[in-house]
């Protein structure tokens, strides 16, 4: 999962990106409502995270914004306005949740994951490949009745080639959702990442197969047998 965070404090971002990473997840992190407004023209979030006291723009008025241009994806307004008339304004604008400052991460990380649990249509609940399941809300591979233990980043390797079992994915697109604005990931970190992860799926009966695909990238197949 990508999340997109919008918040103008510093320290409060510093400390948003390593609970959000500790979790297992990915986040883009900016100060600017335009800067917000950017990143969402070039990548594909799952959810976010908005500060309501923006210095380019108020934050309600950014979300009506988004709203009206048909962005769907789930909103969590982080912010220091905890009058009832201003959270009601929020949910009004389009807010999914609302988590008023200061809070423990811990209810965060909890309400991101009930967010994206009834998120809309485009959400997968559990993703299946061959004998593969994948549970995005929980992050918790199985193979039958057996758990599969896989790192934060192997999972979301998993979960990018499930979504696309059966095609290709280039391996630039493996770099970039394994990757945070201004924080690359080499070719050589994805080949390492699908090298692990084919040792610990060998160790199941998944009759999925991690197929290189010479000079574009990988490919999840369903093996006969």
């Amino acid at each position: 999962m990508r999340i997109l965070l919008i918040e103008d404090s510093f320290r409060l971002r510093e400390l948003l990106c390593e609970a959000i990473r500790d979790a297992g997840w990915k986040i883009d992190a900016f100060a600017l409502a335009q800067e917000g407004r950017l990143a969402l023209e070039g990548t594909d979030y799952d959810l976010m995270l908005l500060d309501l006291g923006l210095p380019d723009e108020d934050g309600i008025v950014f979300l009506r914004s988004l709203r009206a241009s048909k962005v769907q994806m789930p909103v969590l307004v982080l912010t220091a306005r905890g009058a009832v008339d201003e959270r009601i304004a929020g949910l009004d604008a389009g807010a999914d949740d609302y988590l008023v400052k200061p809070f423990h991460n811990g209810e965060l990380i909890a309400r991101i994951r009930a967010l994206t649990r009834r998120a809309p249509v485009t959400a997968m609940p559990v993703l299946e490949f061959a004998a593969l399941q994948y549970d995005v809300a929980s992050r918790r591979v199985t193979c039958g009745d057996d758990e599969i233990a896989l790192a934060p980043s192997e999972k979301g390797l998993l979960e990018l080639l499930m979504r696309n079992g059966g095609q290709v994915v280039p391996k630039p697109k493996i770099e970039h959702a394994f990757s945070e604005f201004g924080d690359e990931r080499s070719s050589n970190a994805v080949e390492l990442a699908v090298s692990r992860l084919r040792k610990k799926l060998d160790g199941h009966p998944t009759k999925a197969l991690i197929e290189t695909v010479r000079g574009v990238g990988y490919m999840m197949r369903e093996t006969r047998g």
